[in-house]
């Protein structure tokens, strides 16, 4: 007792001491002290322990309040002066207001970069910002921050235009650049000087403090106590469940209570987890550091005193104050900035900023946080110190990165984060180059990190363990900063940033020549390979390299002296490379058609090889730049060109493409994967432009400087074909030698790749440098190659396109020259495709396509030409110069050994015996001879008169060869080839190629002779083209005269065969008559000639239009439906549905004592059926049923997956169609029904019915009491005439038809109510008339949304389906307790006919018209079955059917009049007497409720919104009784149209003025709407409108989204969790049938539901959707489908970009829209209730789904 007591004073005490406490007296005693800080410190000892950490649960918000009172109040009060308010006020005024924008993202929250403005991506504006830019008419690239950047705007070095917006503009004075402390009074500066140096220096002590148990000198507090906390620390390496796990078992608490804590170490870095004495947390540190040790490292736990942990709680409060103090004026930013960056005692690097720069991976994630946002509102908002800030940076770089890399948190919380925000300014950049060599400083410190070398210093990857693998992603942050400092390229150049750009380039040729040569591979023999070598840590660091490289040769060619300098050093690195390699290589000479060449000898197949040669490769780029920049002409002297050897430079490329060529051949298989994936790679669009295309590059830059016959042999003799082409009769004897086949294969498909390696050398002069080109150009061809293959998305063809450092292809520049864009439907996407002019543009042989591209384009492009009428030969494309210093590759194809390599292809072609030669060979000689005589007709035109043609292959091919062999000419051969039958393919291109030959000839003679204007080359040509199309035609004609002929036979055997087995078409014959005759003219039995559906009048099916035939799925055998033959049975799946419902607010019922019987006007909830329309015999669908669940036993014995239909709960796909169902619907016959003229009328019928009701009653009543053995006489009322009670109606139907009966019903009953199946149940009945009642409805809700007419829209399993649900509701009584039924019966008619035998009946206007219609019709059998006086149920439908209408009709005029607005408008006297009616009975309603109804005057108002508001219940009625009766449908109602009301009306019997219904049985109906209208019931429901559901009820539709997706993008980053206090929600996800939005996939808003937890939307589907939801995750765009627990799949968003396309997980970052043609499809979706449908659909599709936890989202 007496401890409670003193608890409950402390505070009182401590408040006391509060409230005397005055902020105002200590600034004044502040301001007298002659040792500040020692006052500030007391002061700080005193009351932080006091306020801050009292306890184990934190109150922030009691922290706050008083520690803004008691400590940051008096240090405002110091500062100012004066009352805090007004003094920071006028702070505020005096400031200029900066022109930096500064506003940090959120995580989530949109982004902006302008694609044509910003300097580099990393550049953004905050939505705001970007709002009220220019860029948004730009092109611009949208993304979500991960949190920490901030908005660029105003800052001009990172536009190149438009740097602010309209909010950020500066004014015209602000140009007077003055100092910002000029405003500030001496006295003030000396102030906030003193104040801000005491408190940063307290924050940054105190967050860098490592004591656990005291305090820095000066804090210690007055009196200390044994309270200390349990700190749990936040790391990288253990997981969630993990750390749930142990804090349960350390500090027993619930698991609820670990999830939160372990969210919160997660997101603050740490947190207590126990407060008390040491011994208690010691010994929970003590288990938490045994439990997590086993696997990997401990987590860090630290006991700590709680006066420690009040310190750091306020210096991060501190820390935020002072980022908050420093927004009022640049003046305090700047005292600021001084105070952090001043030198401390210790000299270098010791100010306070340093301090926490090197602490920093020492500090915990929540300390980290706020010290970076302070450091960005303050040192990187102030230009001038931003740059004396970076100069820090750069100074403790290594010590920073180093950190970095042992620490384990995520680069976001590390300081090295910052670098992005000072490297990218490029006067920054290129001052840290000058004066703080900050280029050399990465490079070194990158290449530090590597250490793992082999003997010849290359980095080695082999075997890394994980330590090391995470030490190498950790480093190639370092790449990035790298790539931070080049990306923008200096304009001038300075001698200092030459120098210093030069010693950098050093270091990296440095880390090049580590890389050079790294992760050789040797050629298995004999045996596969055992270990899979490593091959991903060297490509990754090509790939981070890949840009770097890039951007190092664009710095190089900005200035030619670098340049010079660069090629010089990279020359002599790679000489250096080489010394090394050439050693034990033996050398031999090569001769061959009279040219030899010395060389080494070396084997791909048998030596070590390498594919990484990046110092070759950059010595490429940069001799191609030489070219570029015309520096290799004007300043041929300061290079070393003529040093170069030439052989040395093509060699190691050369044996890296060889290796690719023995690859595809087939001769490296022994080598496993990870060979393959190389060369992947290799070729690759993300790599290939520093490696392949830079190999291609060094091969033509040496071939450019050889004799073009010797660089040829020194290919043969790489490739290893040397042998084979270089013997004197290699024409002849090749074939003979070998005779293993593979060897043969293999050296096939290797002098395939050699030639096309010679036309890659030859023919790809696309880059800038080696042809005449632009860069345009280049990339031009690369879309034209992409678009021959097909046409292609705009995001395929970006996949297709090298990205520079920028992330941009480039590619929207030029694509509107070469394709045009074809818009997407509702599904698909945007294609471009190819300008039919850009064909001729086609290579055959580009050098880009894989060989699948290849084999693809060819057809492509082979159909076109077909289609277009031209011959199919896909000639090669005219292609621009070379550069002068590439000018002498073009002689490689006319140098001796090719055309003795194309004389010896084609010789084996021509006698094709050997088997050795292969048609794609063949293809390609005949493109290099193509190639050839193009480059001499271009000669040809170009050269001026005078010129003498140097380049003549014409003359070359048509020479024989020499004695003594006299091989045949390479022309002889083509023409030899021209009519070989086993060429027929390759005839379109040698015509082409001898077609050339001639002209070319012509063209020499006229320069010879004089020349001539017009070539007579082209007409003969001409001729060739005439005759081709002659013969196609002619071939065309003929194969059309044949198939007619074919065709007439065929209909001449059919007619015999009819005319000789006339008997059986006989038959068949006569039924398409009958039936034909019967559709046209409905021919109406009886009364009437208009259609009528109910009522004794209705039209009767004869005997032969009941007969239904219809055929069995499973068995294919023929059945006709009959109520005493075996059951058909139509599959089904039964769900719940809240898409009508106009209250999801109403909490779900209590399953298991909820009466359905009356359905609520709102439809809050109800049962839908759909079907597939697929039928079975029952017996079949049993079988295939029990062999489901056989197989579902056996999977769960094997595997442990969800499948996508859950055999549990009934489910199983539909065999046909594998549509998800649960149940089946039994088909049943129509009824037969006698019709005896006299029928009863209203009132006669209503007596009768009420008499039977009361026997009935009495019958009931007796059988209670006899089974409670009381016997007690009650007078009975005599029962009417011919009802007999005794009398036991005979069940029609078969065993089989009603065991099915029993199924559906059950199913319906179990997933309508979520209860245990129950046959016996008396709800069965209902529910299944509330399901017919309600699939009715929402379908006509559908078609009125979709605009169709009424009948003769559905789809046919729609139809079946209604008709099946109708019939089985009438009969479902037949398997159920027949008093039951009754009584439901005598329940639902007393809503409408008082009775009072029925307690508590309900309020009219709280029952749904058309749900009482359905179930008074269908239980009416079970009263009907023992009344044998005639009376027809034809007779009763009508009548409900009247009644219902009328009280439907007062339920309207009661809820759905609207206030009078416009005047009254007459109408012509067609409908007055309806207007005249509808105001007399509204005014009879008005006598009975009195002030309750508002007047109304306008008849016409209320005809209107009658007929209006009845319209959807008469529609629903109509299709009930079209299934229920099977009468056929009036022309009419098949179309939308004027006429539909009557139409309706007739059809359903009723009079087309509706009141007529009152008027015609007013003695009847007069007293039943008098006591509807004194229901207890109905003055509460019109005294509570909100709850009022008036007519008709609008459709239900989704949420309206917003037209441009950012807008959801920013609700969504301003979405808070709501259960973790602020925190931003990871997976914000938008419920779209209500709008809200929910905190997804996380544990902190994890619900538990019927036993298990499950996420956010999980549980929002079972409160707004029944269990079924649709929703769009916001930071994914893409929709999310739920269905249950188990099943879940994603669905394509309505948004799309410029292109058509959707951006699932917003990669590409286009802006996107909204496209309302695929929201309705979503909706669409939704209503039809086909969601359920459309997962099972995808999970069947795509297994992955499958293993998704979908109940955790």
């Amino acid at each position: 007792m007496a401890a409670a007591e003193t608890d409950r004073e402390v505070p009182s005490a401590l408040c006391s001491e509060f409230l005397q406490f005055s902020a105002k007296d200590t600034a004044a005693k502040w301001l007298q002290a002659n040792d500040l800080p020692k006052e500030v410190y007391q002061h700080l000892a005193r009351y932080v322990p006091k306020i801050y950490c009292l306890g184990p649960n934190l109150n922030p918000q009691s922290e706050d309040l008083l520690a803004q009172l008691l400590l940051q109040a008096p240090l405002e009060w110091y500062l100012c002066g004066e009352e805090p308010s007004t003094g920071l006020a006028k702070l505020e005024q005096n400031n200029q207001p900066s022109q930096l924008c500064g506003h940090v993202f959120k995580v989530g929250e949109p982004t902006y970069s302008c694609r044509e403005c910003a300097a580099d991506p990393t550049c953004v504006l905050c939505m705001q910002c970007f709002l009220g830019s220019v860029h948004k008419e730009h092109r611009y690239r949208m993304t979500t921050s991960g949190g920490g950047g901030f908005c660029d705007c105003g800052d001009t070095e990172a536009w190149k235009k438009g740097p602010y917006c309209q909010k950020h503009e500066p004014n015209i004075s602000d140009s007077l650049q003055e100092d910002p402390l000029a405003n500030l009074s001496a006295d003030m500066i000396a102030r906030t000087y003193n104040i801000f140096s005491i408190i940063l220096k307290y924050a940054v002590d105190m967050l860098t403090w490592d004591k656990e148990d005291e305090l820095p000198q000066g804090l210690e507090p007055p009196e200390r106590g044994d309270t200390y906390y349990c700190m749990l620390f936040n790391d990288e390496v253990h997981t969630y469940e993990q750390v749930i796990y142990t804090l349960q078992k350390a500090v027993n608490c619930t698991q609820k209570e670990a999830v939160s804590f372990a969210t919160t170490v997660d997101r603050d870095g740490r947190k207590s987890v126990r407060f008390g004495d040491f011994q208690f947390c010691e010994q929970a540190k003590s288990v938490i550091v045994r439990n997590t040790s086993r696997q990997t490292k401990p987590l860090r736990v630290q006991v700590m005193h709680s006066s420690v942990v009040a310190h750091q709680c306020f210096a991060l409060k501190a820390l935020a104050w002072l980022g908050h103090i420093i927004r009022y004026s640049d003046a305090l930013r700047r005292i600021l900035c001084q105070v952090g960056l001043q030198k401390g005692p210790e000299g270098e690097n010791s100010s306070l900023v340093d301090t926490l720069m090197l602490c920093d991976s020492k500090m915990w994630k929540g300390a980290r946080n706020v010290y970076h946002q302070l450091f960005m509102s303050s040192l990187l908002m102030d230009l001038k110190y931003k740059k004396l800030f970076a100069i820090q940076f750069a100074k403790n770089y290594e010590r920073l990165q180093s950190d970095y890399v042992k620490d384990d948190h995520d680069r976001e919380f590390s300081i090295t984060d910052l670098s992005v925000q000072m490297f990218t300014v490029p006067s920054l950049a290129r001052m840290l180059i000058t004066e703080e060599n900050l280029m050399t400083t990465i490079i070194r410190t990158f290449v530090d990190h590597l250490r793992h070398r082999d003997l010849q210093g290359r980095f080695q990857f082999e075997r890394y363990t994980a330590q090391q693998a995470f030490k190498f992603r950790r480093v190639q942050s370092l790449i990035g900063d790298l790539k931070y400092v080049l990306i923008s390229c200096p304009t001038e150049w300075t001698d200092k940033l030459r120098e210093k750009f030069l010693e950098g380039l050093d270091g990296f040729l440095e880390l090049l020549k580590c890389m050079q040569g790294m992760d050789p591979v040797v050629r298995q023999v004999g045996q596969h390979i055992e270990m899979e070598p490593e091959w991903e840590a060297a490509f990754t660091l090509q790939m981070k390299l890949t840009h770097i490289i890039s951007m190092m040769q664009e710095w190089c060619a900005s200035d030619e002296r670098v340049l010079i300098e660069a090629y010089k050093k990279c020359l002599t690195a790679l000489t250096h490379c080489h010394s090394g390699f050439t050693d034990g290589e033996q050398p031999i000479t090569l001769s061959m058609c009279g040219h030899s060449v010395d060389t080494i000898r070396y084997c791909v197949s048998q030596e070590k090889v390498s594919i990484h040669l990046p110092v070759s490769r950059l010595l490429a780029g940069l001799h191609v730049l030489l070219s570029k920049t015309e520096v290799a002409y004007r300043f041929p002297e300061q290079l070393p060109l003529s040093e170069l050897s030439p052989p040395m430079l093509i060699e190691h490329p050369l044996r890296c493409l060889v290796l690719c060529a023995q690859v595809h051949a087939g001769m490296w298989r022994r080598n496993g994967f990870s060979l393959v994936n190389q060369i992947y790679y290799y070729h690759n669009v993300k790599c290939r432009v520093e490696m392949f295309d830079k190999d291609l590059m060094m091969l033509q830059a040496g071939a450019s400087m050889m004799d073009p016959n010797h660089f040829l042999m020194i290919v043969l003799s790489r490739f290893e074909l040397f042998h084979i082409f270089s013997s004197a009769d290699c024409r002849k004897r090749y074939n003979r030698e070998n005779a293993n086949k593979d060897v043969v294969q293999q050296n096939s498909t290797l002098i395939e790749e050699m030639l096309h390696l010679i036309m890659m050398v030859v023919g790809e002069r696309f880059a800038s440098g080696i042809g005449q080109v632009e860069n345009s150009d280049e990339l031009k061809r690369e879309i034209v190659h992409q678009l021959c293959i097909r046409p292609m998305a705009h995001s395929e063809l970006v996949k297709a396109l090298p990205e520079n450092e920028n992330k941009e292809t480039g590619m929207e520049r030029v694509i509107d020259s070469v394709a045009s864009f074809k818009k997407p439907g509702v599904t698909g996407r945007g294609l471009y495709e190819l300008r039919p002019e850009c064909a001729k543009q086609f290579n055959l042989y580009f050098y880009h396509y894989s060989r699948a591209d290849q084999s693809k384009a060819e057809e492509a492009q082979r159909k076109l030409k077909r289609q277009n009428g031209e011959d199919s030969a896909l000639p090669p494309p005219a292609l621009p110069p070379f550069c002068p210093l590439f000018a002498s590759l073009v002689n490689i194809l006319q140098c001796d050994v090719l055309l003795g390599m194309l004389g010896a292809v084609l010789q084996w072609a021509v006698e094709p015996s050997g088997g050795h030669w292969s048609e794609s060979m063949l293809q390609r000689v005949l493109h290099l001879i193509g190639m050839a005589l193009l480059e001499e007709q271009q000669q040809l035109e170009s050269s001026c008169e005078d010129n003498e043609v140097t380049f003549n292959f014409t003359l070359k091919i048509s020479r024989p060869g020499e004695a003594p062999s006299n091989t045949p000419s390479v022309l002889a051969l083509l023409e030899t080839l021209q009519n070989a039958p086993h060429l027929e393919v390759h005839k379109d291109i040698i015509r082409w190629i001898l077609k050339m030959v001639v002209n070319i000839k012509t063209m020499r003679e006229r320069t010879a002779a004089a020349p001539s204007p017009e070539g007579s080359g082209h007409c003969q040509e001409e001729t060739v083209r005439d005759k081709d199309k002659a013969e196609r035609k002619r071939k065309a004609e003929m194969a059309r005269l044949r198939r007619e002929k074919i065709m007439a036979q065929m209909s001449e055997m059919q007619r015999h065969f009819i005319n000789e087995n006339k008997e059986l078409f006989q038959q068949s014959l006569e039924e398409l008559d009958a039936s034909t005759s019967t559709s046209q003219d409905h021919s109406p039995s009886s009364w009437d000639s208009a259609l009528v559906c109910v009522g004794p009048r209705r039209w009767r099916a004869g005997g032969g239009e009941r007969r239904q035939v219809v055929t069995c799925i499973l068995c294919q055998e023929e059945q006709e439906i009959r109520s005493d033959g075996r059951a058909m049975v139509l599959a089904a799946f039964v769900q719940r549905s809240t898409v009508m419902s106009k209250n999801r607010r109403r909490p779900p019922h209590n399953p298991e004592s909820y009466d359905p019987l009356f359905m609520h006007p709102d439809l809050s909830f109800g049962t839908h059926t759909g079907s597939c329309g697929h039928i079975m015999h029952s017996h079949c669908w049993q079988r295939y049923f029990e062999a489901v669940q056989a197989k579902e036993q056996r999977r769960q014995q094997r595997l442990r997956v969800h499948t996508s239909y859950d055999v549990e709960n009934g489910e199983f796909l539909c065999p046909l169609c594998e549509c998800l169902s649960n149940t089946v619907i039994p088909l049943l016959p129509l009824a037969k029904t006698s019709c005896s003229s006299e029928q009863p009328g209203l009132s006669q019928w209503l007596n009768t019915t009420s008499q039977q009701i009361k026997t009935l009653h009495a019958a009931h009543r007796k059988a209670k009491s006899a089974t409670a053995g009381e016997t007690q006489t009650l007078e009975d009322s005599p029962p009417p005439e011919g009802f007999r009670l005794d009398h036991t109606p005979v069940n029609p139907y078969s065993s089989s038809i009603k065991e099915m009966l029993t199924t559906f019903g059950t199913a319906t009953y179990k997933v309508g109510l979520k209860v245990h199946p129950n046959e016996q149940d008396p709800r069965v009945p209902i529910m299944c008339w509330g399901s017919c009642a309600y699939t009715i409805q929402s379908i006509e809700r559908l078609l009125v949304d979709e605009e169709k007419p009424l009948f003769g829209s559905l789809p046919c399993r729609q139809d079946d389906c209604l008709s099946s649900l109708a019939r089985f509701g009438s009969a479902c009584w037949t398997v159920s307790c027949l008093s039951t039924v009754q009584t439901h019966f005598i329940r639902l008619l007393a809503a409408l006919v008082p009775n009072p035998q029925v307690e508590n009946s309900p309020c009219l206007l709280d029952v749904d018209m058309f749900h009482l219609l359905v179930s008074l019709v269908l239980s009416y059998s079970a009263v009907h079955c023992l009344d044998s006086s005639g009376l027809s149920v034809d007779a009763a439908q009508l009548h409900f059917f009247h009644l219902v209408t009328v009280a439907h009709l007062v339920q309207i005029l009661l809820t759905s009049v609207p206030v009078e607005l416009t005047m009254d408008q007459e109408s012509g006297g067609v409908e007055r007497e309806e207007e005249e009616g509808v105001c007399l009975f509204y005014n009879i309603l008005k006598t009975h409720l009195g002030s309750s109804l508002p007047e109304m005057s306008s008849g016409w108002h209320l005809w209107r919104c009658v007929k209006a508001s009845i319209l959807p219940y008469l529609r629903g009625a109509a299709l009930f009784f079209h299934h229920l009766n099977g009468v056929p449908t009036p022309p009419e109602l098949h179309a939308l149209g004027a006429g539909e009301w009557e139409a309706l009306c007739t059809y359903l019997c009723l009079p087309s003025n509706l009141l007529q219904l009152y008027y015609n049985y007013q003695d009847v109906l007069k007293p039943l709407v008098k006591g509807w209208c004194s229901h207890p019931g109905m003055r509460q429901c019109l005294q509570s409108p909100e709850t009022l559901i008036s007519f008709p009820r609008e459709s239900n539709k989704l949420i309206e989204l917003p037209e441009d997706y950012s807008a959801l993008i920013n609700q969504a980053s301003s979405f808070t969790c709501p259960k973790s206090g602020g925190d931003k929600s990871r997976a914000p996800t938008l419920c779209l049938v209500c709008g809200t939005m929910l905190c997804s996939q996380s544990y902190c808003c994890q619900t538990e539901l019927e036993g298990e937890d499950v996420g956010a939307c999980t549980a929002h589907t079972f409160a707004c959707g029944a269990g079924v939801g649709l929703f769009l995750r916001v930071r994914e765009s893409q929709v999310l489908l739920l269905a249950g627990k188990t099943k879940g799949c994603f669905y394509a968003p309505p948004y799309l970009d410029d292109y058509g396309e959707t951006d699932q997980g917003l990669r590409r970052g286009n802006p996107l829209h909204l496209c309302r043609e695929r929201y309705r499809k979503i909706q669409k979706l939704w209503r039809q209730h086909s969601i359920t449908e459309e997962i099972g659909h995808a999970q069947e599709a795509n297994q992955t789904l499958v293993g998704i936890d979908w109940q955790h989202l």
